[in-house]
């Protein structure tokens, strides 16, 4: 097997095998009718008071439309607040309910265990290059769109 399909092969199996780890460790117990699409909403929400929708939209690349979709489910599963702001009653801000937090901060932490666990067994300079390979795959994935 050449290199190149070595490397596609592992990148397929990484992408499908990290969504389905991380909603088998965020989305259970009391999280278990959260989606994982759901905890990115409540990660681009963060922590930090309250966030315009436009800008949690752009944050997760998605129409408002579509994020709109999101909220209303979080608001009804009592993960986010959502109001009209006082300055200009046209921007909608959403926050974190203390439900919201909680699940942001289990997000977090299966996000740092991840990381901690890659970068345990390398080396200053293997971290480095694994950096350096990660940005440019990013970069590849921002010129497709």
């Amino acid at each position: 097997m050449d290199v190149q399909t070595a490397i596609n092969r592992v990148l397929v199996r990484l992408f499908r095998r990290i969504n389905t780890i991380e909603e088998k460790a965020i989305c259970r117990d009391e999280f278990k009718n959260i989606t994982l699409n759901e905890a990115h909403v409540i990660e681009a929400i963060g922590e930090n008071g309250q966030s315009n929708m436009t800008a949690v939209a752009k944050a997760l690349d998605v129409t408002t439309g579509t994020l709109t979709i999101s909220v209303n489910s979080l608001v009804r599963k009592g993960l986010v607040n959502r109001e009209r702001s006082e300055e200009d009653r046209r921007v909608v801000l959403v926050s974190l309910t203390d439900k919201g937090r909680d699940l942001h901060h289990r997000h977090a932490e299966f996000h740092d265990r991840m990381i901690s666990d890659i970068t345990d067994n390398l080396d200053e300079e293997e971290i480095r290059i694994l950096a350096r390979a990660l940005d440019k795959l990013n970069d590849f994935f921002s010129s497709c769109e």
